[in-house]
């Protein structure tokens, strides 16, 4: 690999994580020893790069870097063609109508080398099968409340047509070929559950934000899914 090329994939490996990365995990990454990222992470400092961190700790990238569009691998243009398609496809309203000016927005920005890769690809989502039954409520507002943390009032119908009032705390969306499903913390069961979005009859998006961070209670509600999916012993 070419030393220009494992930069740019120094700095995407670095673009990915929160957290610090050790050169040891970049070496095994990038296939090279430690000392070569320790030499790299030091030149892309001296050409501008906003890297944090020190040898034997790890190292982030700081706020304000980007790399420019021209950047995209065939790799990663395909990867956005499919995600947008798939949306386009199974997502609710809202953001099938936004893969529309997202494409438009990518493709003017694309070189013109990867422009045919993204306008005329070759790959695609099928329609086989059914597709999710139509809402009846506004699901861009449920995405709203799972970023502001906000409480949710659901109507909601089970399989049998028995419609129950909840208050929950909105924590993830789950978009399947044949249903949109709301991972979620239910005040009046006291746990976790899963509600179909095609069987909210109403919603309501409450002033009040529920306690907590969503990252925390997510890790507990797929630590329940982890044990609930384990063989017994």
């Amino acid at each position: 690999m070419r030393r220009a090329d494992r930069l740019l994939k120094l700095v995407q490996i670095l673009r990915r994580h929160r957290r610090p990365v050790t050169a040891d995990a970049m070496a095994r990454e990038l296939e090279v020893s430690p000392r070569s990222i320790y030499r790299d992470v030091a030149g892309l400092i001296a050409d501008g790069v906003p890297i944090q961190g020190e040898a034997g700790i790890g190292y982030v990238l700081g706020p304000g870097y980007d790399l420019p569009p021209l950047m995209f691998t065939v790799d990663e243009v395909e990867a956005l063609l499919l995600g947008l398609s798939f949306v386009q496809k199974h997502g609710d309203a809202g953001l099938s109508r936004a893969t529309v000016d997202a494409r438009a927005k990518i493709a003017t920005v694309l070189p013109n080398h990867l422009k045919p890769v993204f306008l005329d690809g070759s790959i695609g989502v099928s329609d086989y099968g059914s597709a999710p039954p139509a809402d009846r409520i506004d699901v861009g507002v449920v995405r709203a409340a799972i970023r502001d943390r906000r409480k949710l009032h659901l109507d909601y119908g089970d399989a049998a047509e028995q419609v129950t009032a909840r208050t929950v705390w909105p924590l993830a969306l789950g978009y399947y070929r044949n249903a949109r499903i709301l991972v979620a913390w239910c005040e009046l069961r006291g746990d976790f559950r899963h509600f179909r979005t095609d069987r909210v009859k109403d919603l309501d998006l409450l002033p009040g934000r529920y306690p907590g961070s969503r990252q925390s209670l997510l890790a507990l509600w797929e630590a329940g899914m982890s044990r609930a999916a384990s063989p017994s012993e």
